[in-house]
Parts: structure tokens; sequence; C-alpha cells
């Protein structure tokens, strides 16, 4: 407040001093102007302005109103600082509307409550709570919300729970909804569970999306769908819950078919809702269902977070062509964005369109942060850039201020592995300033792999072990090693190693969508409902490819087998299973799209190539590392991968 407005203040006070009793006892009488002025500038501000006008108040004593008090308390949430609302609190405690003084003071000590609660002072809204003579469930219920949304105090909001049935007062939907998500056991969440239902509260639409919100994070999928489908109506606000659930989980077919039956119901989904099934889409590569909810996304066109979201899937998906016509509409891109785009391109064997997007986004004066860089050094690395993977690795922090983290190491390492360095990638772990961890580990026993250099695998085999004894694809990986050099001896004793721990190999798994379902083949499996037609259509590819001079690699048969045993196992991989699939419901124009749990091998890669060629056809195959698009006889990693 400027100095010639406290002057005018202070003169219309002088002449009003005498008087201020009397109006105190005149019920009826207009308000003292001080008052009139500070009631306005609580609904209005500024609030820096009505702050400053407390000391006049007390100066001649005057007591703000108890509307005022928790409207300036609501305005220092907005605009001021923790220690402007324990001023207030001191006005308020010597001058105000005091706690003892019904319920006026009760509702000005509930805000000021809240009020340190969302400062994070929880200590200070629990002084406040100890003193209060009189607290109804609003007191309570802020309390208890605060507590279960702090770190490490869920345990205290259950006890305050207790506390607030034993002193009477029932909790309402919002203490419920509040305190669930503290439910850290099955067993706390069920009883929980119970005393909504026992309440009859269990109906209440937020009631129940926590309740499914909290099955969901403690891994109880079926609980929580238990929960939703128990509904009677259905609500917007659970639809979003349960999709979210499912989404965050892993299950993504999950969140697929709720999002069906919600479109089915006739709701429209939300922001929130969209950006849960894309990444339910982008998990389970369900491009034809992402396509679907890019419908809905274009009235959220201010959206960045869903256009990022949306950008994410279609470049996950290896749908590049949606992806840049995506990328070029956005109204607004952020660093998400470019970064998103720069690592889709790469992941698709783009090497170089990558690079020279970086480029046009340092030009557009966008600075990359250090997922950009992951993505640029991962696009020098799966096209052999070793330079250029120098370069931008030294460059990182005078350049761009970003200090190289483990992620961009792990890179350098795969960029010099994958190039066949392996000496050079040995010596740069060991002058890392970080202390090198299993993944970078686990990444030069893959490069060790791919280029049969069994001595180091068994170097960083041993390194994996000793940081994750239990791991099991260091001990494959070893094994596969010592086999691609027919050292069964030496291949067999990882394989003992994991048999004494009870461990086993996870199975090579691929799948596919049609028709909003996805199909899913395991190596070896022939229990697909329709398998006799499945190998009979693998059989007339192997047949056609033959001619084009297909001769099954054995060699990629890990084990001491006969030739045609080998050729027997490596007739039914997975992801030749899914291509037979695939090309017998092919559609014309549209590729054939295909996800798989591990990495694909030398002799699958060579089966999709020519059938790429044979049929006419374009296949994209996503493994755990990147895609593979063949078209024509031809991969776009340039059999560098």
């Amino acid at each position: 407040m400027n100095s010639l407005f406290k002057r005018l203040l202070r003169n219309r006070l002088a002449g009003t001093r005498r008087s201020s009793r009397r109006l105190h006892t005149q019920p009826h009488s207009h308000p003292h102007p001080l008052l009139a002025t500070f009631s306005r500038l609580c609904v209005e501000g500024p609030f820096a302005t009505a702050l400053a006008l407390l000391p006049d108040l007390a100066s001649v004593g005057l007591r703000a109103d108890p509307v005022s008090l928790t409207r300036l308390v609501k305005l220092c949430v907005r605009h001021g600082m923790a220690s402007d609302g324990r001023l207030i609190h001191r006005h308020v405690a010597a001058y105000g509307a005091l706690p003892h003084g019904g319920g006026g003071g009760l509702f000005v000590s509930n805000s000021l409550v809240s009020m340190y609660a969302k400062f994070g002072l929880l200590d200070d809204a629990l002084m406040l709570f100890d003193g209060m003579p009189e607290r109804n469930v609003v007191t309570w219920t802020t309390v208890v919300a605060a507590l279960a949304n702090a770190d490490g105090r869920k345990e205290e909001a259950l006890r305050f729970l207790v506390a607030m049935r034993r002193d009477g007062v029932a909790p309402n939907a919002y203490t419920f909804s509040s305190v669930l998500g503290a439910c850290g056991t099955p067993g706390v969440l069920a009883a929980m569970h119970a005393s909504t239902v026992k309440v009859g509260l269990d109906s209440d639409v937020f009631v129940r999306s926590s309740l499914i919100d909290a099955y969901m994070k403690l891994g109880d999928l079926d609980g929580g769908r238990g929960v939703f489908d128990e509904m009677v109506t259905g609500d917007l606000v659970v639809w979003n819950s349960i999709i979210a659930g499912f989404a965050q989980s892993g299950d993504g077919a999950g969140a697929i078919e709720l999002f069906v039956r919600m479109k089915d119901a006739g709701f429209s989904a939300n922001q929130g809702t969209l950006t849960s099934v894309l990444r339910a889409c982008t998990g389970m590569v369900m491009l034809e269902v992402g396509r679907q909810v890019h419908a809905h996304v274009i009235k959220y066109q201010k959206d960045l977070i869903l256009h990022n979201a949306l950008l994410d899937m279609y470049c996950k998906c290896g749908s590049l062509q949606d992806a840049g016509a995506l990328f070029r509409r956005m109204p607004q891109r952020d660093v998400i964005s470019w970064s998103t785009m720069i690592s889709g391109l790469a992941q698709n064997g783009r090497s170089t369109e990558a690079l020279r997007v970086f480029d046009l986004m340092k030009s557009e004066g966008v600075a990359p942060n250090r997922i950009t860089l992951v993505g640029v050094l991962f696009a020098c690395s799966h096209a052999g850039l070793v330079e250029d993977g120098w370069y931008y690795f030294k460059s990182m922090e005078k350049l761009f201020g970003i200090r190289p983290e483990r992620e961009h190491h792990n890179c350098m390492v795969d960029l010099l592995g994958r190039a066949g360095k392996l000496d050079e990638a040995v010596e740069f772990i060991h002058e890392m300033s970080l202390d090198a961890d299993s993944v970078i580990w686990r990444t030069l026993l893959g490069a060790c792999r791919m280029h049969k250099n069994a001595n180091l695998a068994a170097y960083a085999a041993r390194e994996i072990l000793k940081l994750e004894p239990d791991d099991q694809g260091a001990r494959v990986l070893l094994s596969n090693t010592y086999a691609d050099l027919q050292q069964w001896t030496d291949a067999e004793k990882p394989w003992k190693a994991m048999r004494d721990r009870g461990m086993k190999k996870e199975p090579g798994r691929s799948w596919i969508e049609l028709e909003k379902q996805v199909h899913v083949f395991i190596a070896g499996d022939l229990s697909h409902p329709i398998s006799d037609s499945i190998v009979q259509e693998l059989n007339r590819l192997i047949g056609r490819i033959s001619a084009l001079g297909y001769v099954p690699q054995t060699e990629f048969v890990l084990q001491d087998l006969a030739i045609e045993q080998k050729e027997d196992l490596l007739k039914y991989h997975s992801e030749k299973l899914a291509i037979a699939f695939g090309t017998m419901h092919a559609m014309e124009g549209k590729p054939i799209r295909i996800m798989k749990n591990l990495r694909i091998c030398g002799d699958c890669h060579a089966f999709a190539k020519l059938v790429s060629k044979s049929e006419g056809k374009v296949i994209i195959i996503r493994d755990p590392v990147r895609f593979h698009h063949f078209q024509d006889g031809t991969c776009s990693c340039g059999d560098y991968w």
C-alpha cells in the first residue's frame, strides 16, 4: 500500500477514533470504513494491501469478521508465503475471531489449518489442531488428507482417522477418498473398504474412484476391477480411474478393453482417459486403437501433454508417417516433442534423419535436455556413427550445459560395442566418473556375444553377477556366447547354475493385433486355435523364400543338436509364427506389425526380409531395443543391430 493511501486512512481514523467504540455497540450501523475497505480487499486483492491493513485494524481495536479473514487466508495460499500465513494467524489469535468464539471462529481456524497444510507445514497445522477446543468433520478431514498426502506420514493419517471416529465425528466421502491412498497393505485396504460399505459411502463416485486407485496401487487388478464392476451407474471419474489403473499397471489390454466399453456406454473420454489409453496402446503396439484415440484428441488442440503422448504412440508403434505428420501439425512443440521425434526416428532405423531433426531443433532455439541427448547418442549407436557419437558425448556439457549421466555412458558403451571396439568400450567403463552398474555391464556383455568374444563376455557376466547374483539374462547371454563358439561344456555351466537356483529362461514371445484383439505366440507352442492353418501358411512361406535362397541358419540354435532338430526349432520361433499369422490376415496396403519380447535372431531376421520380398508386404517388428522395417528384401537396420 502506498504512503499517500496510508496517510489518508490515518487521517480518517483520527476523526473517527472516539466513535469507534460506539460503532461496535450498534449492530445495525454501517460498517467502519476501514473494515469495509479490508473486506473488499480480501475479495478483490491485492493480497499485500489487504495484509498491510491488519496492524491498522488492531491499532484502533477493530475486529475483522470471520468471512473476511477466511478470504484473506485463501488469498494468502494463492499469492502469499508461509510467513504471511503466520502473521494472519497471530492477528486472528490476538484480535480476530478466536477458535473458542463459536461457529465463525471454527470457520477461521479450519481455514488456517488448511493453509498450513497447503504450505506443507504439517507440524504447524497439527499444533493449531491440538489447541482447538472444537473440531468438526472439516477440521479432521483436512488433517487426515494432509497426512495421507505427505511422504512418510500415511500411517499417521490412518491413526487420525481412528481418533476422528472415537471423537464422535463421522468421516464423509472426502475423508475416505483422501485416506484410501494411505492404505499400504491389502489387509488395511480391505478394512477401509469395509468401513466405506458400512457407512454407505462405497457408492459415492469419488470414494469408488479412490478405492479403485488404491487397489491398483497395491497391484490388485482383480480387486480394482471388482469395485468397478459393482457400479450400479457409470461415472466418468470412475471410468478414468479404472482405465488409468490398468494402463499404469502394465495391463494394457485391460485398459483398452475398458476404453472400448466406456465408449460403447456413451461416455466422452477426457484428457486423462485418452492419455492413459494412448500409453496402453504404446505398450501393446496397438496402432489401430491408437488411431481411434487420435480422433478424440483432435478437440484438445492445445493439450501438449496429450499430443506428446500421441506422438510417442505413433513412434513406438513404428508408424513414422503418422508421427511425422502429427509433429509438423502440432500447434506447439516443447523439448519433449522434439526428443520423442528424435528417439522415434533413431529406434526405427532412420538415424541420419534423427540427427537432422536435432539440428533443426537447435536452429529453432529449443534447448535440448538429457533425454534429447540419449536419443541422439542412440541414433549414432544404431547407425555405427562412432565419430559423431564421440563428438556429441564430449560436447554435451560445453555446448548444452548437460553433464553426461548414466544413460549417456551406457549409450557410449553400446556405440563402441556394436562397432566391435570392445577393448575401447572396457577402457571407457574403467575411466568413467560413475560406478558401472549392471545395465552398463549387460550392454558390454551383449556386444561380446555379438562379436563372439567369450573371454570378455565372462568378465562382463562376473561383474553383473557381483551386483545382481540372481540375474538371469547375464547367464543366458554368457551361455549363448559360448554356444556361438560351439563350446558346449562351457555353455552348459550357466544353465546348470540357473537350474540350481530354480530359474528358467524367459521364452520368446511375439504378438500381433488383429481387429482390436491381440494374438500371442510363444516359441515352439502350437496351441493357438488355428495353429494347423498357421503351420500350413508357414510351410508355404518357407517354400516361397527357399526359391529366393533361404537356408535355415542353424548356428542360431544354441544347443548341441542334429541339424534336422535345429531346423525344427528355428521353424517355430515366435516371430515366424506371428509373421505367418500376419500374412494370412494381411490387408492390402497395410504393414504387418509384430511386437517381440526378446531380440530377434539372425535366422528370423533373414526370414522376415525374404518374406517381405516374396509376399510384397511391409513387416515391422519391434523388439525391446528398436524397430526393424522389412520391405522388398531389406531391413531398415541395414543388418546392423
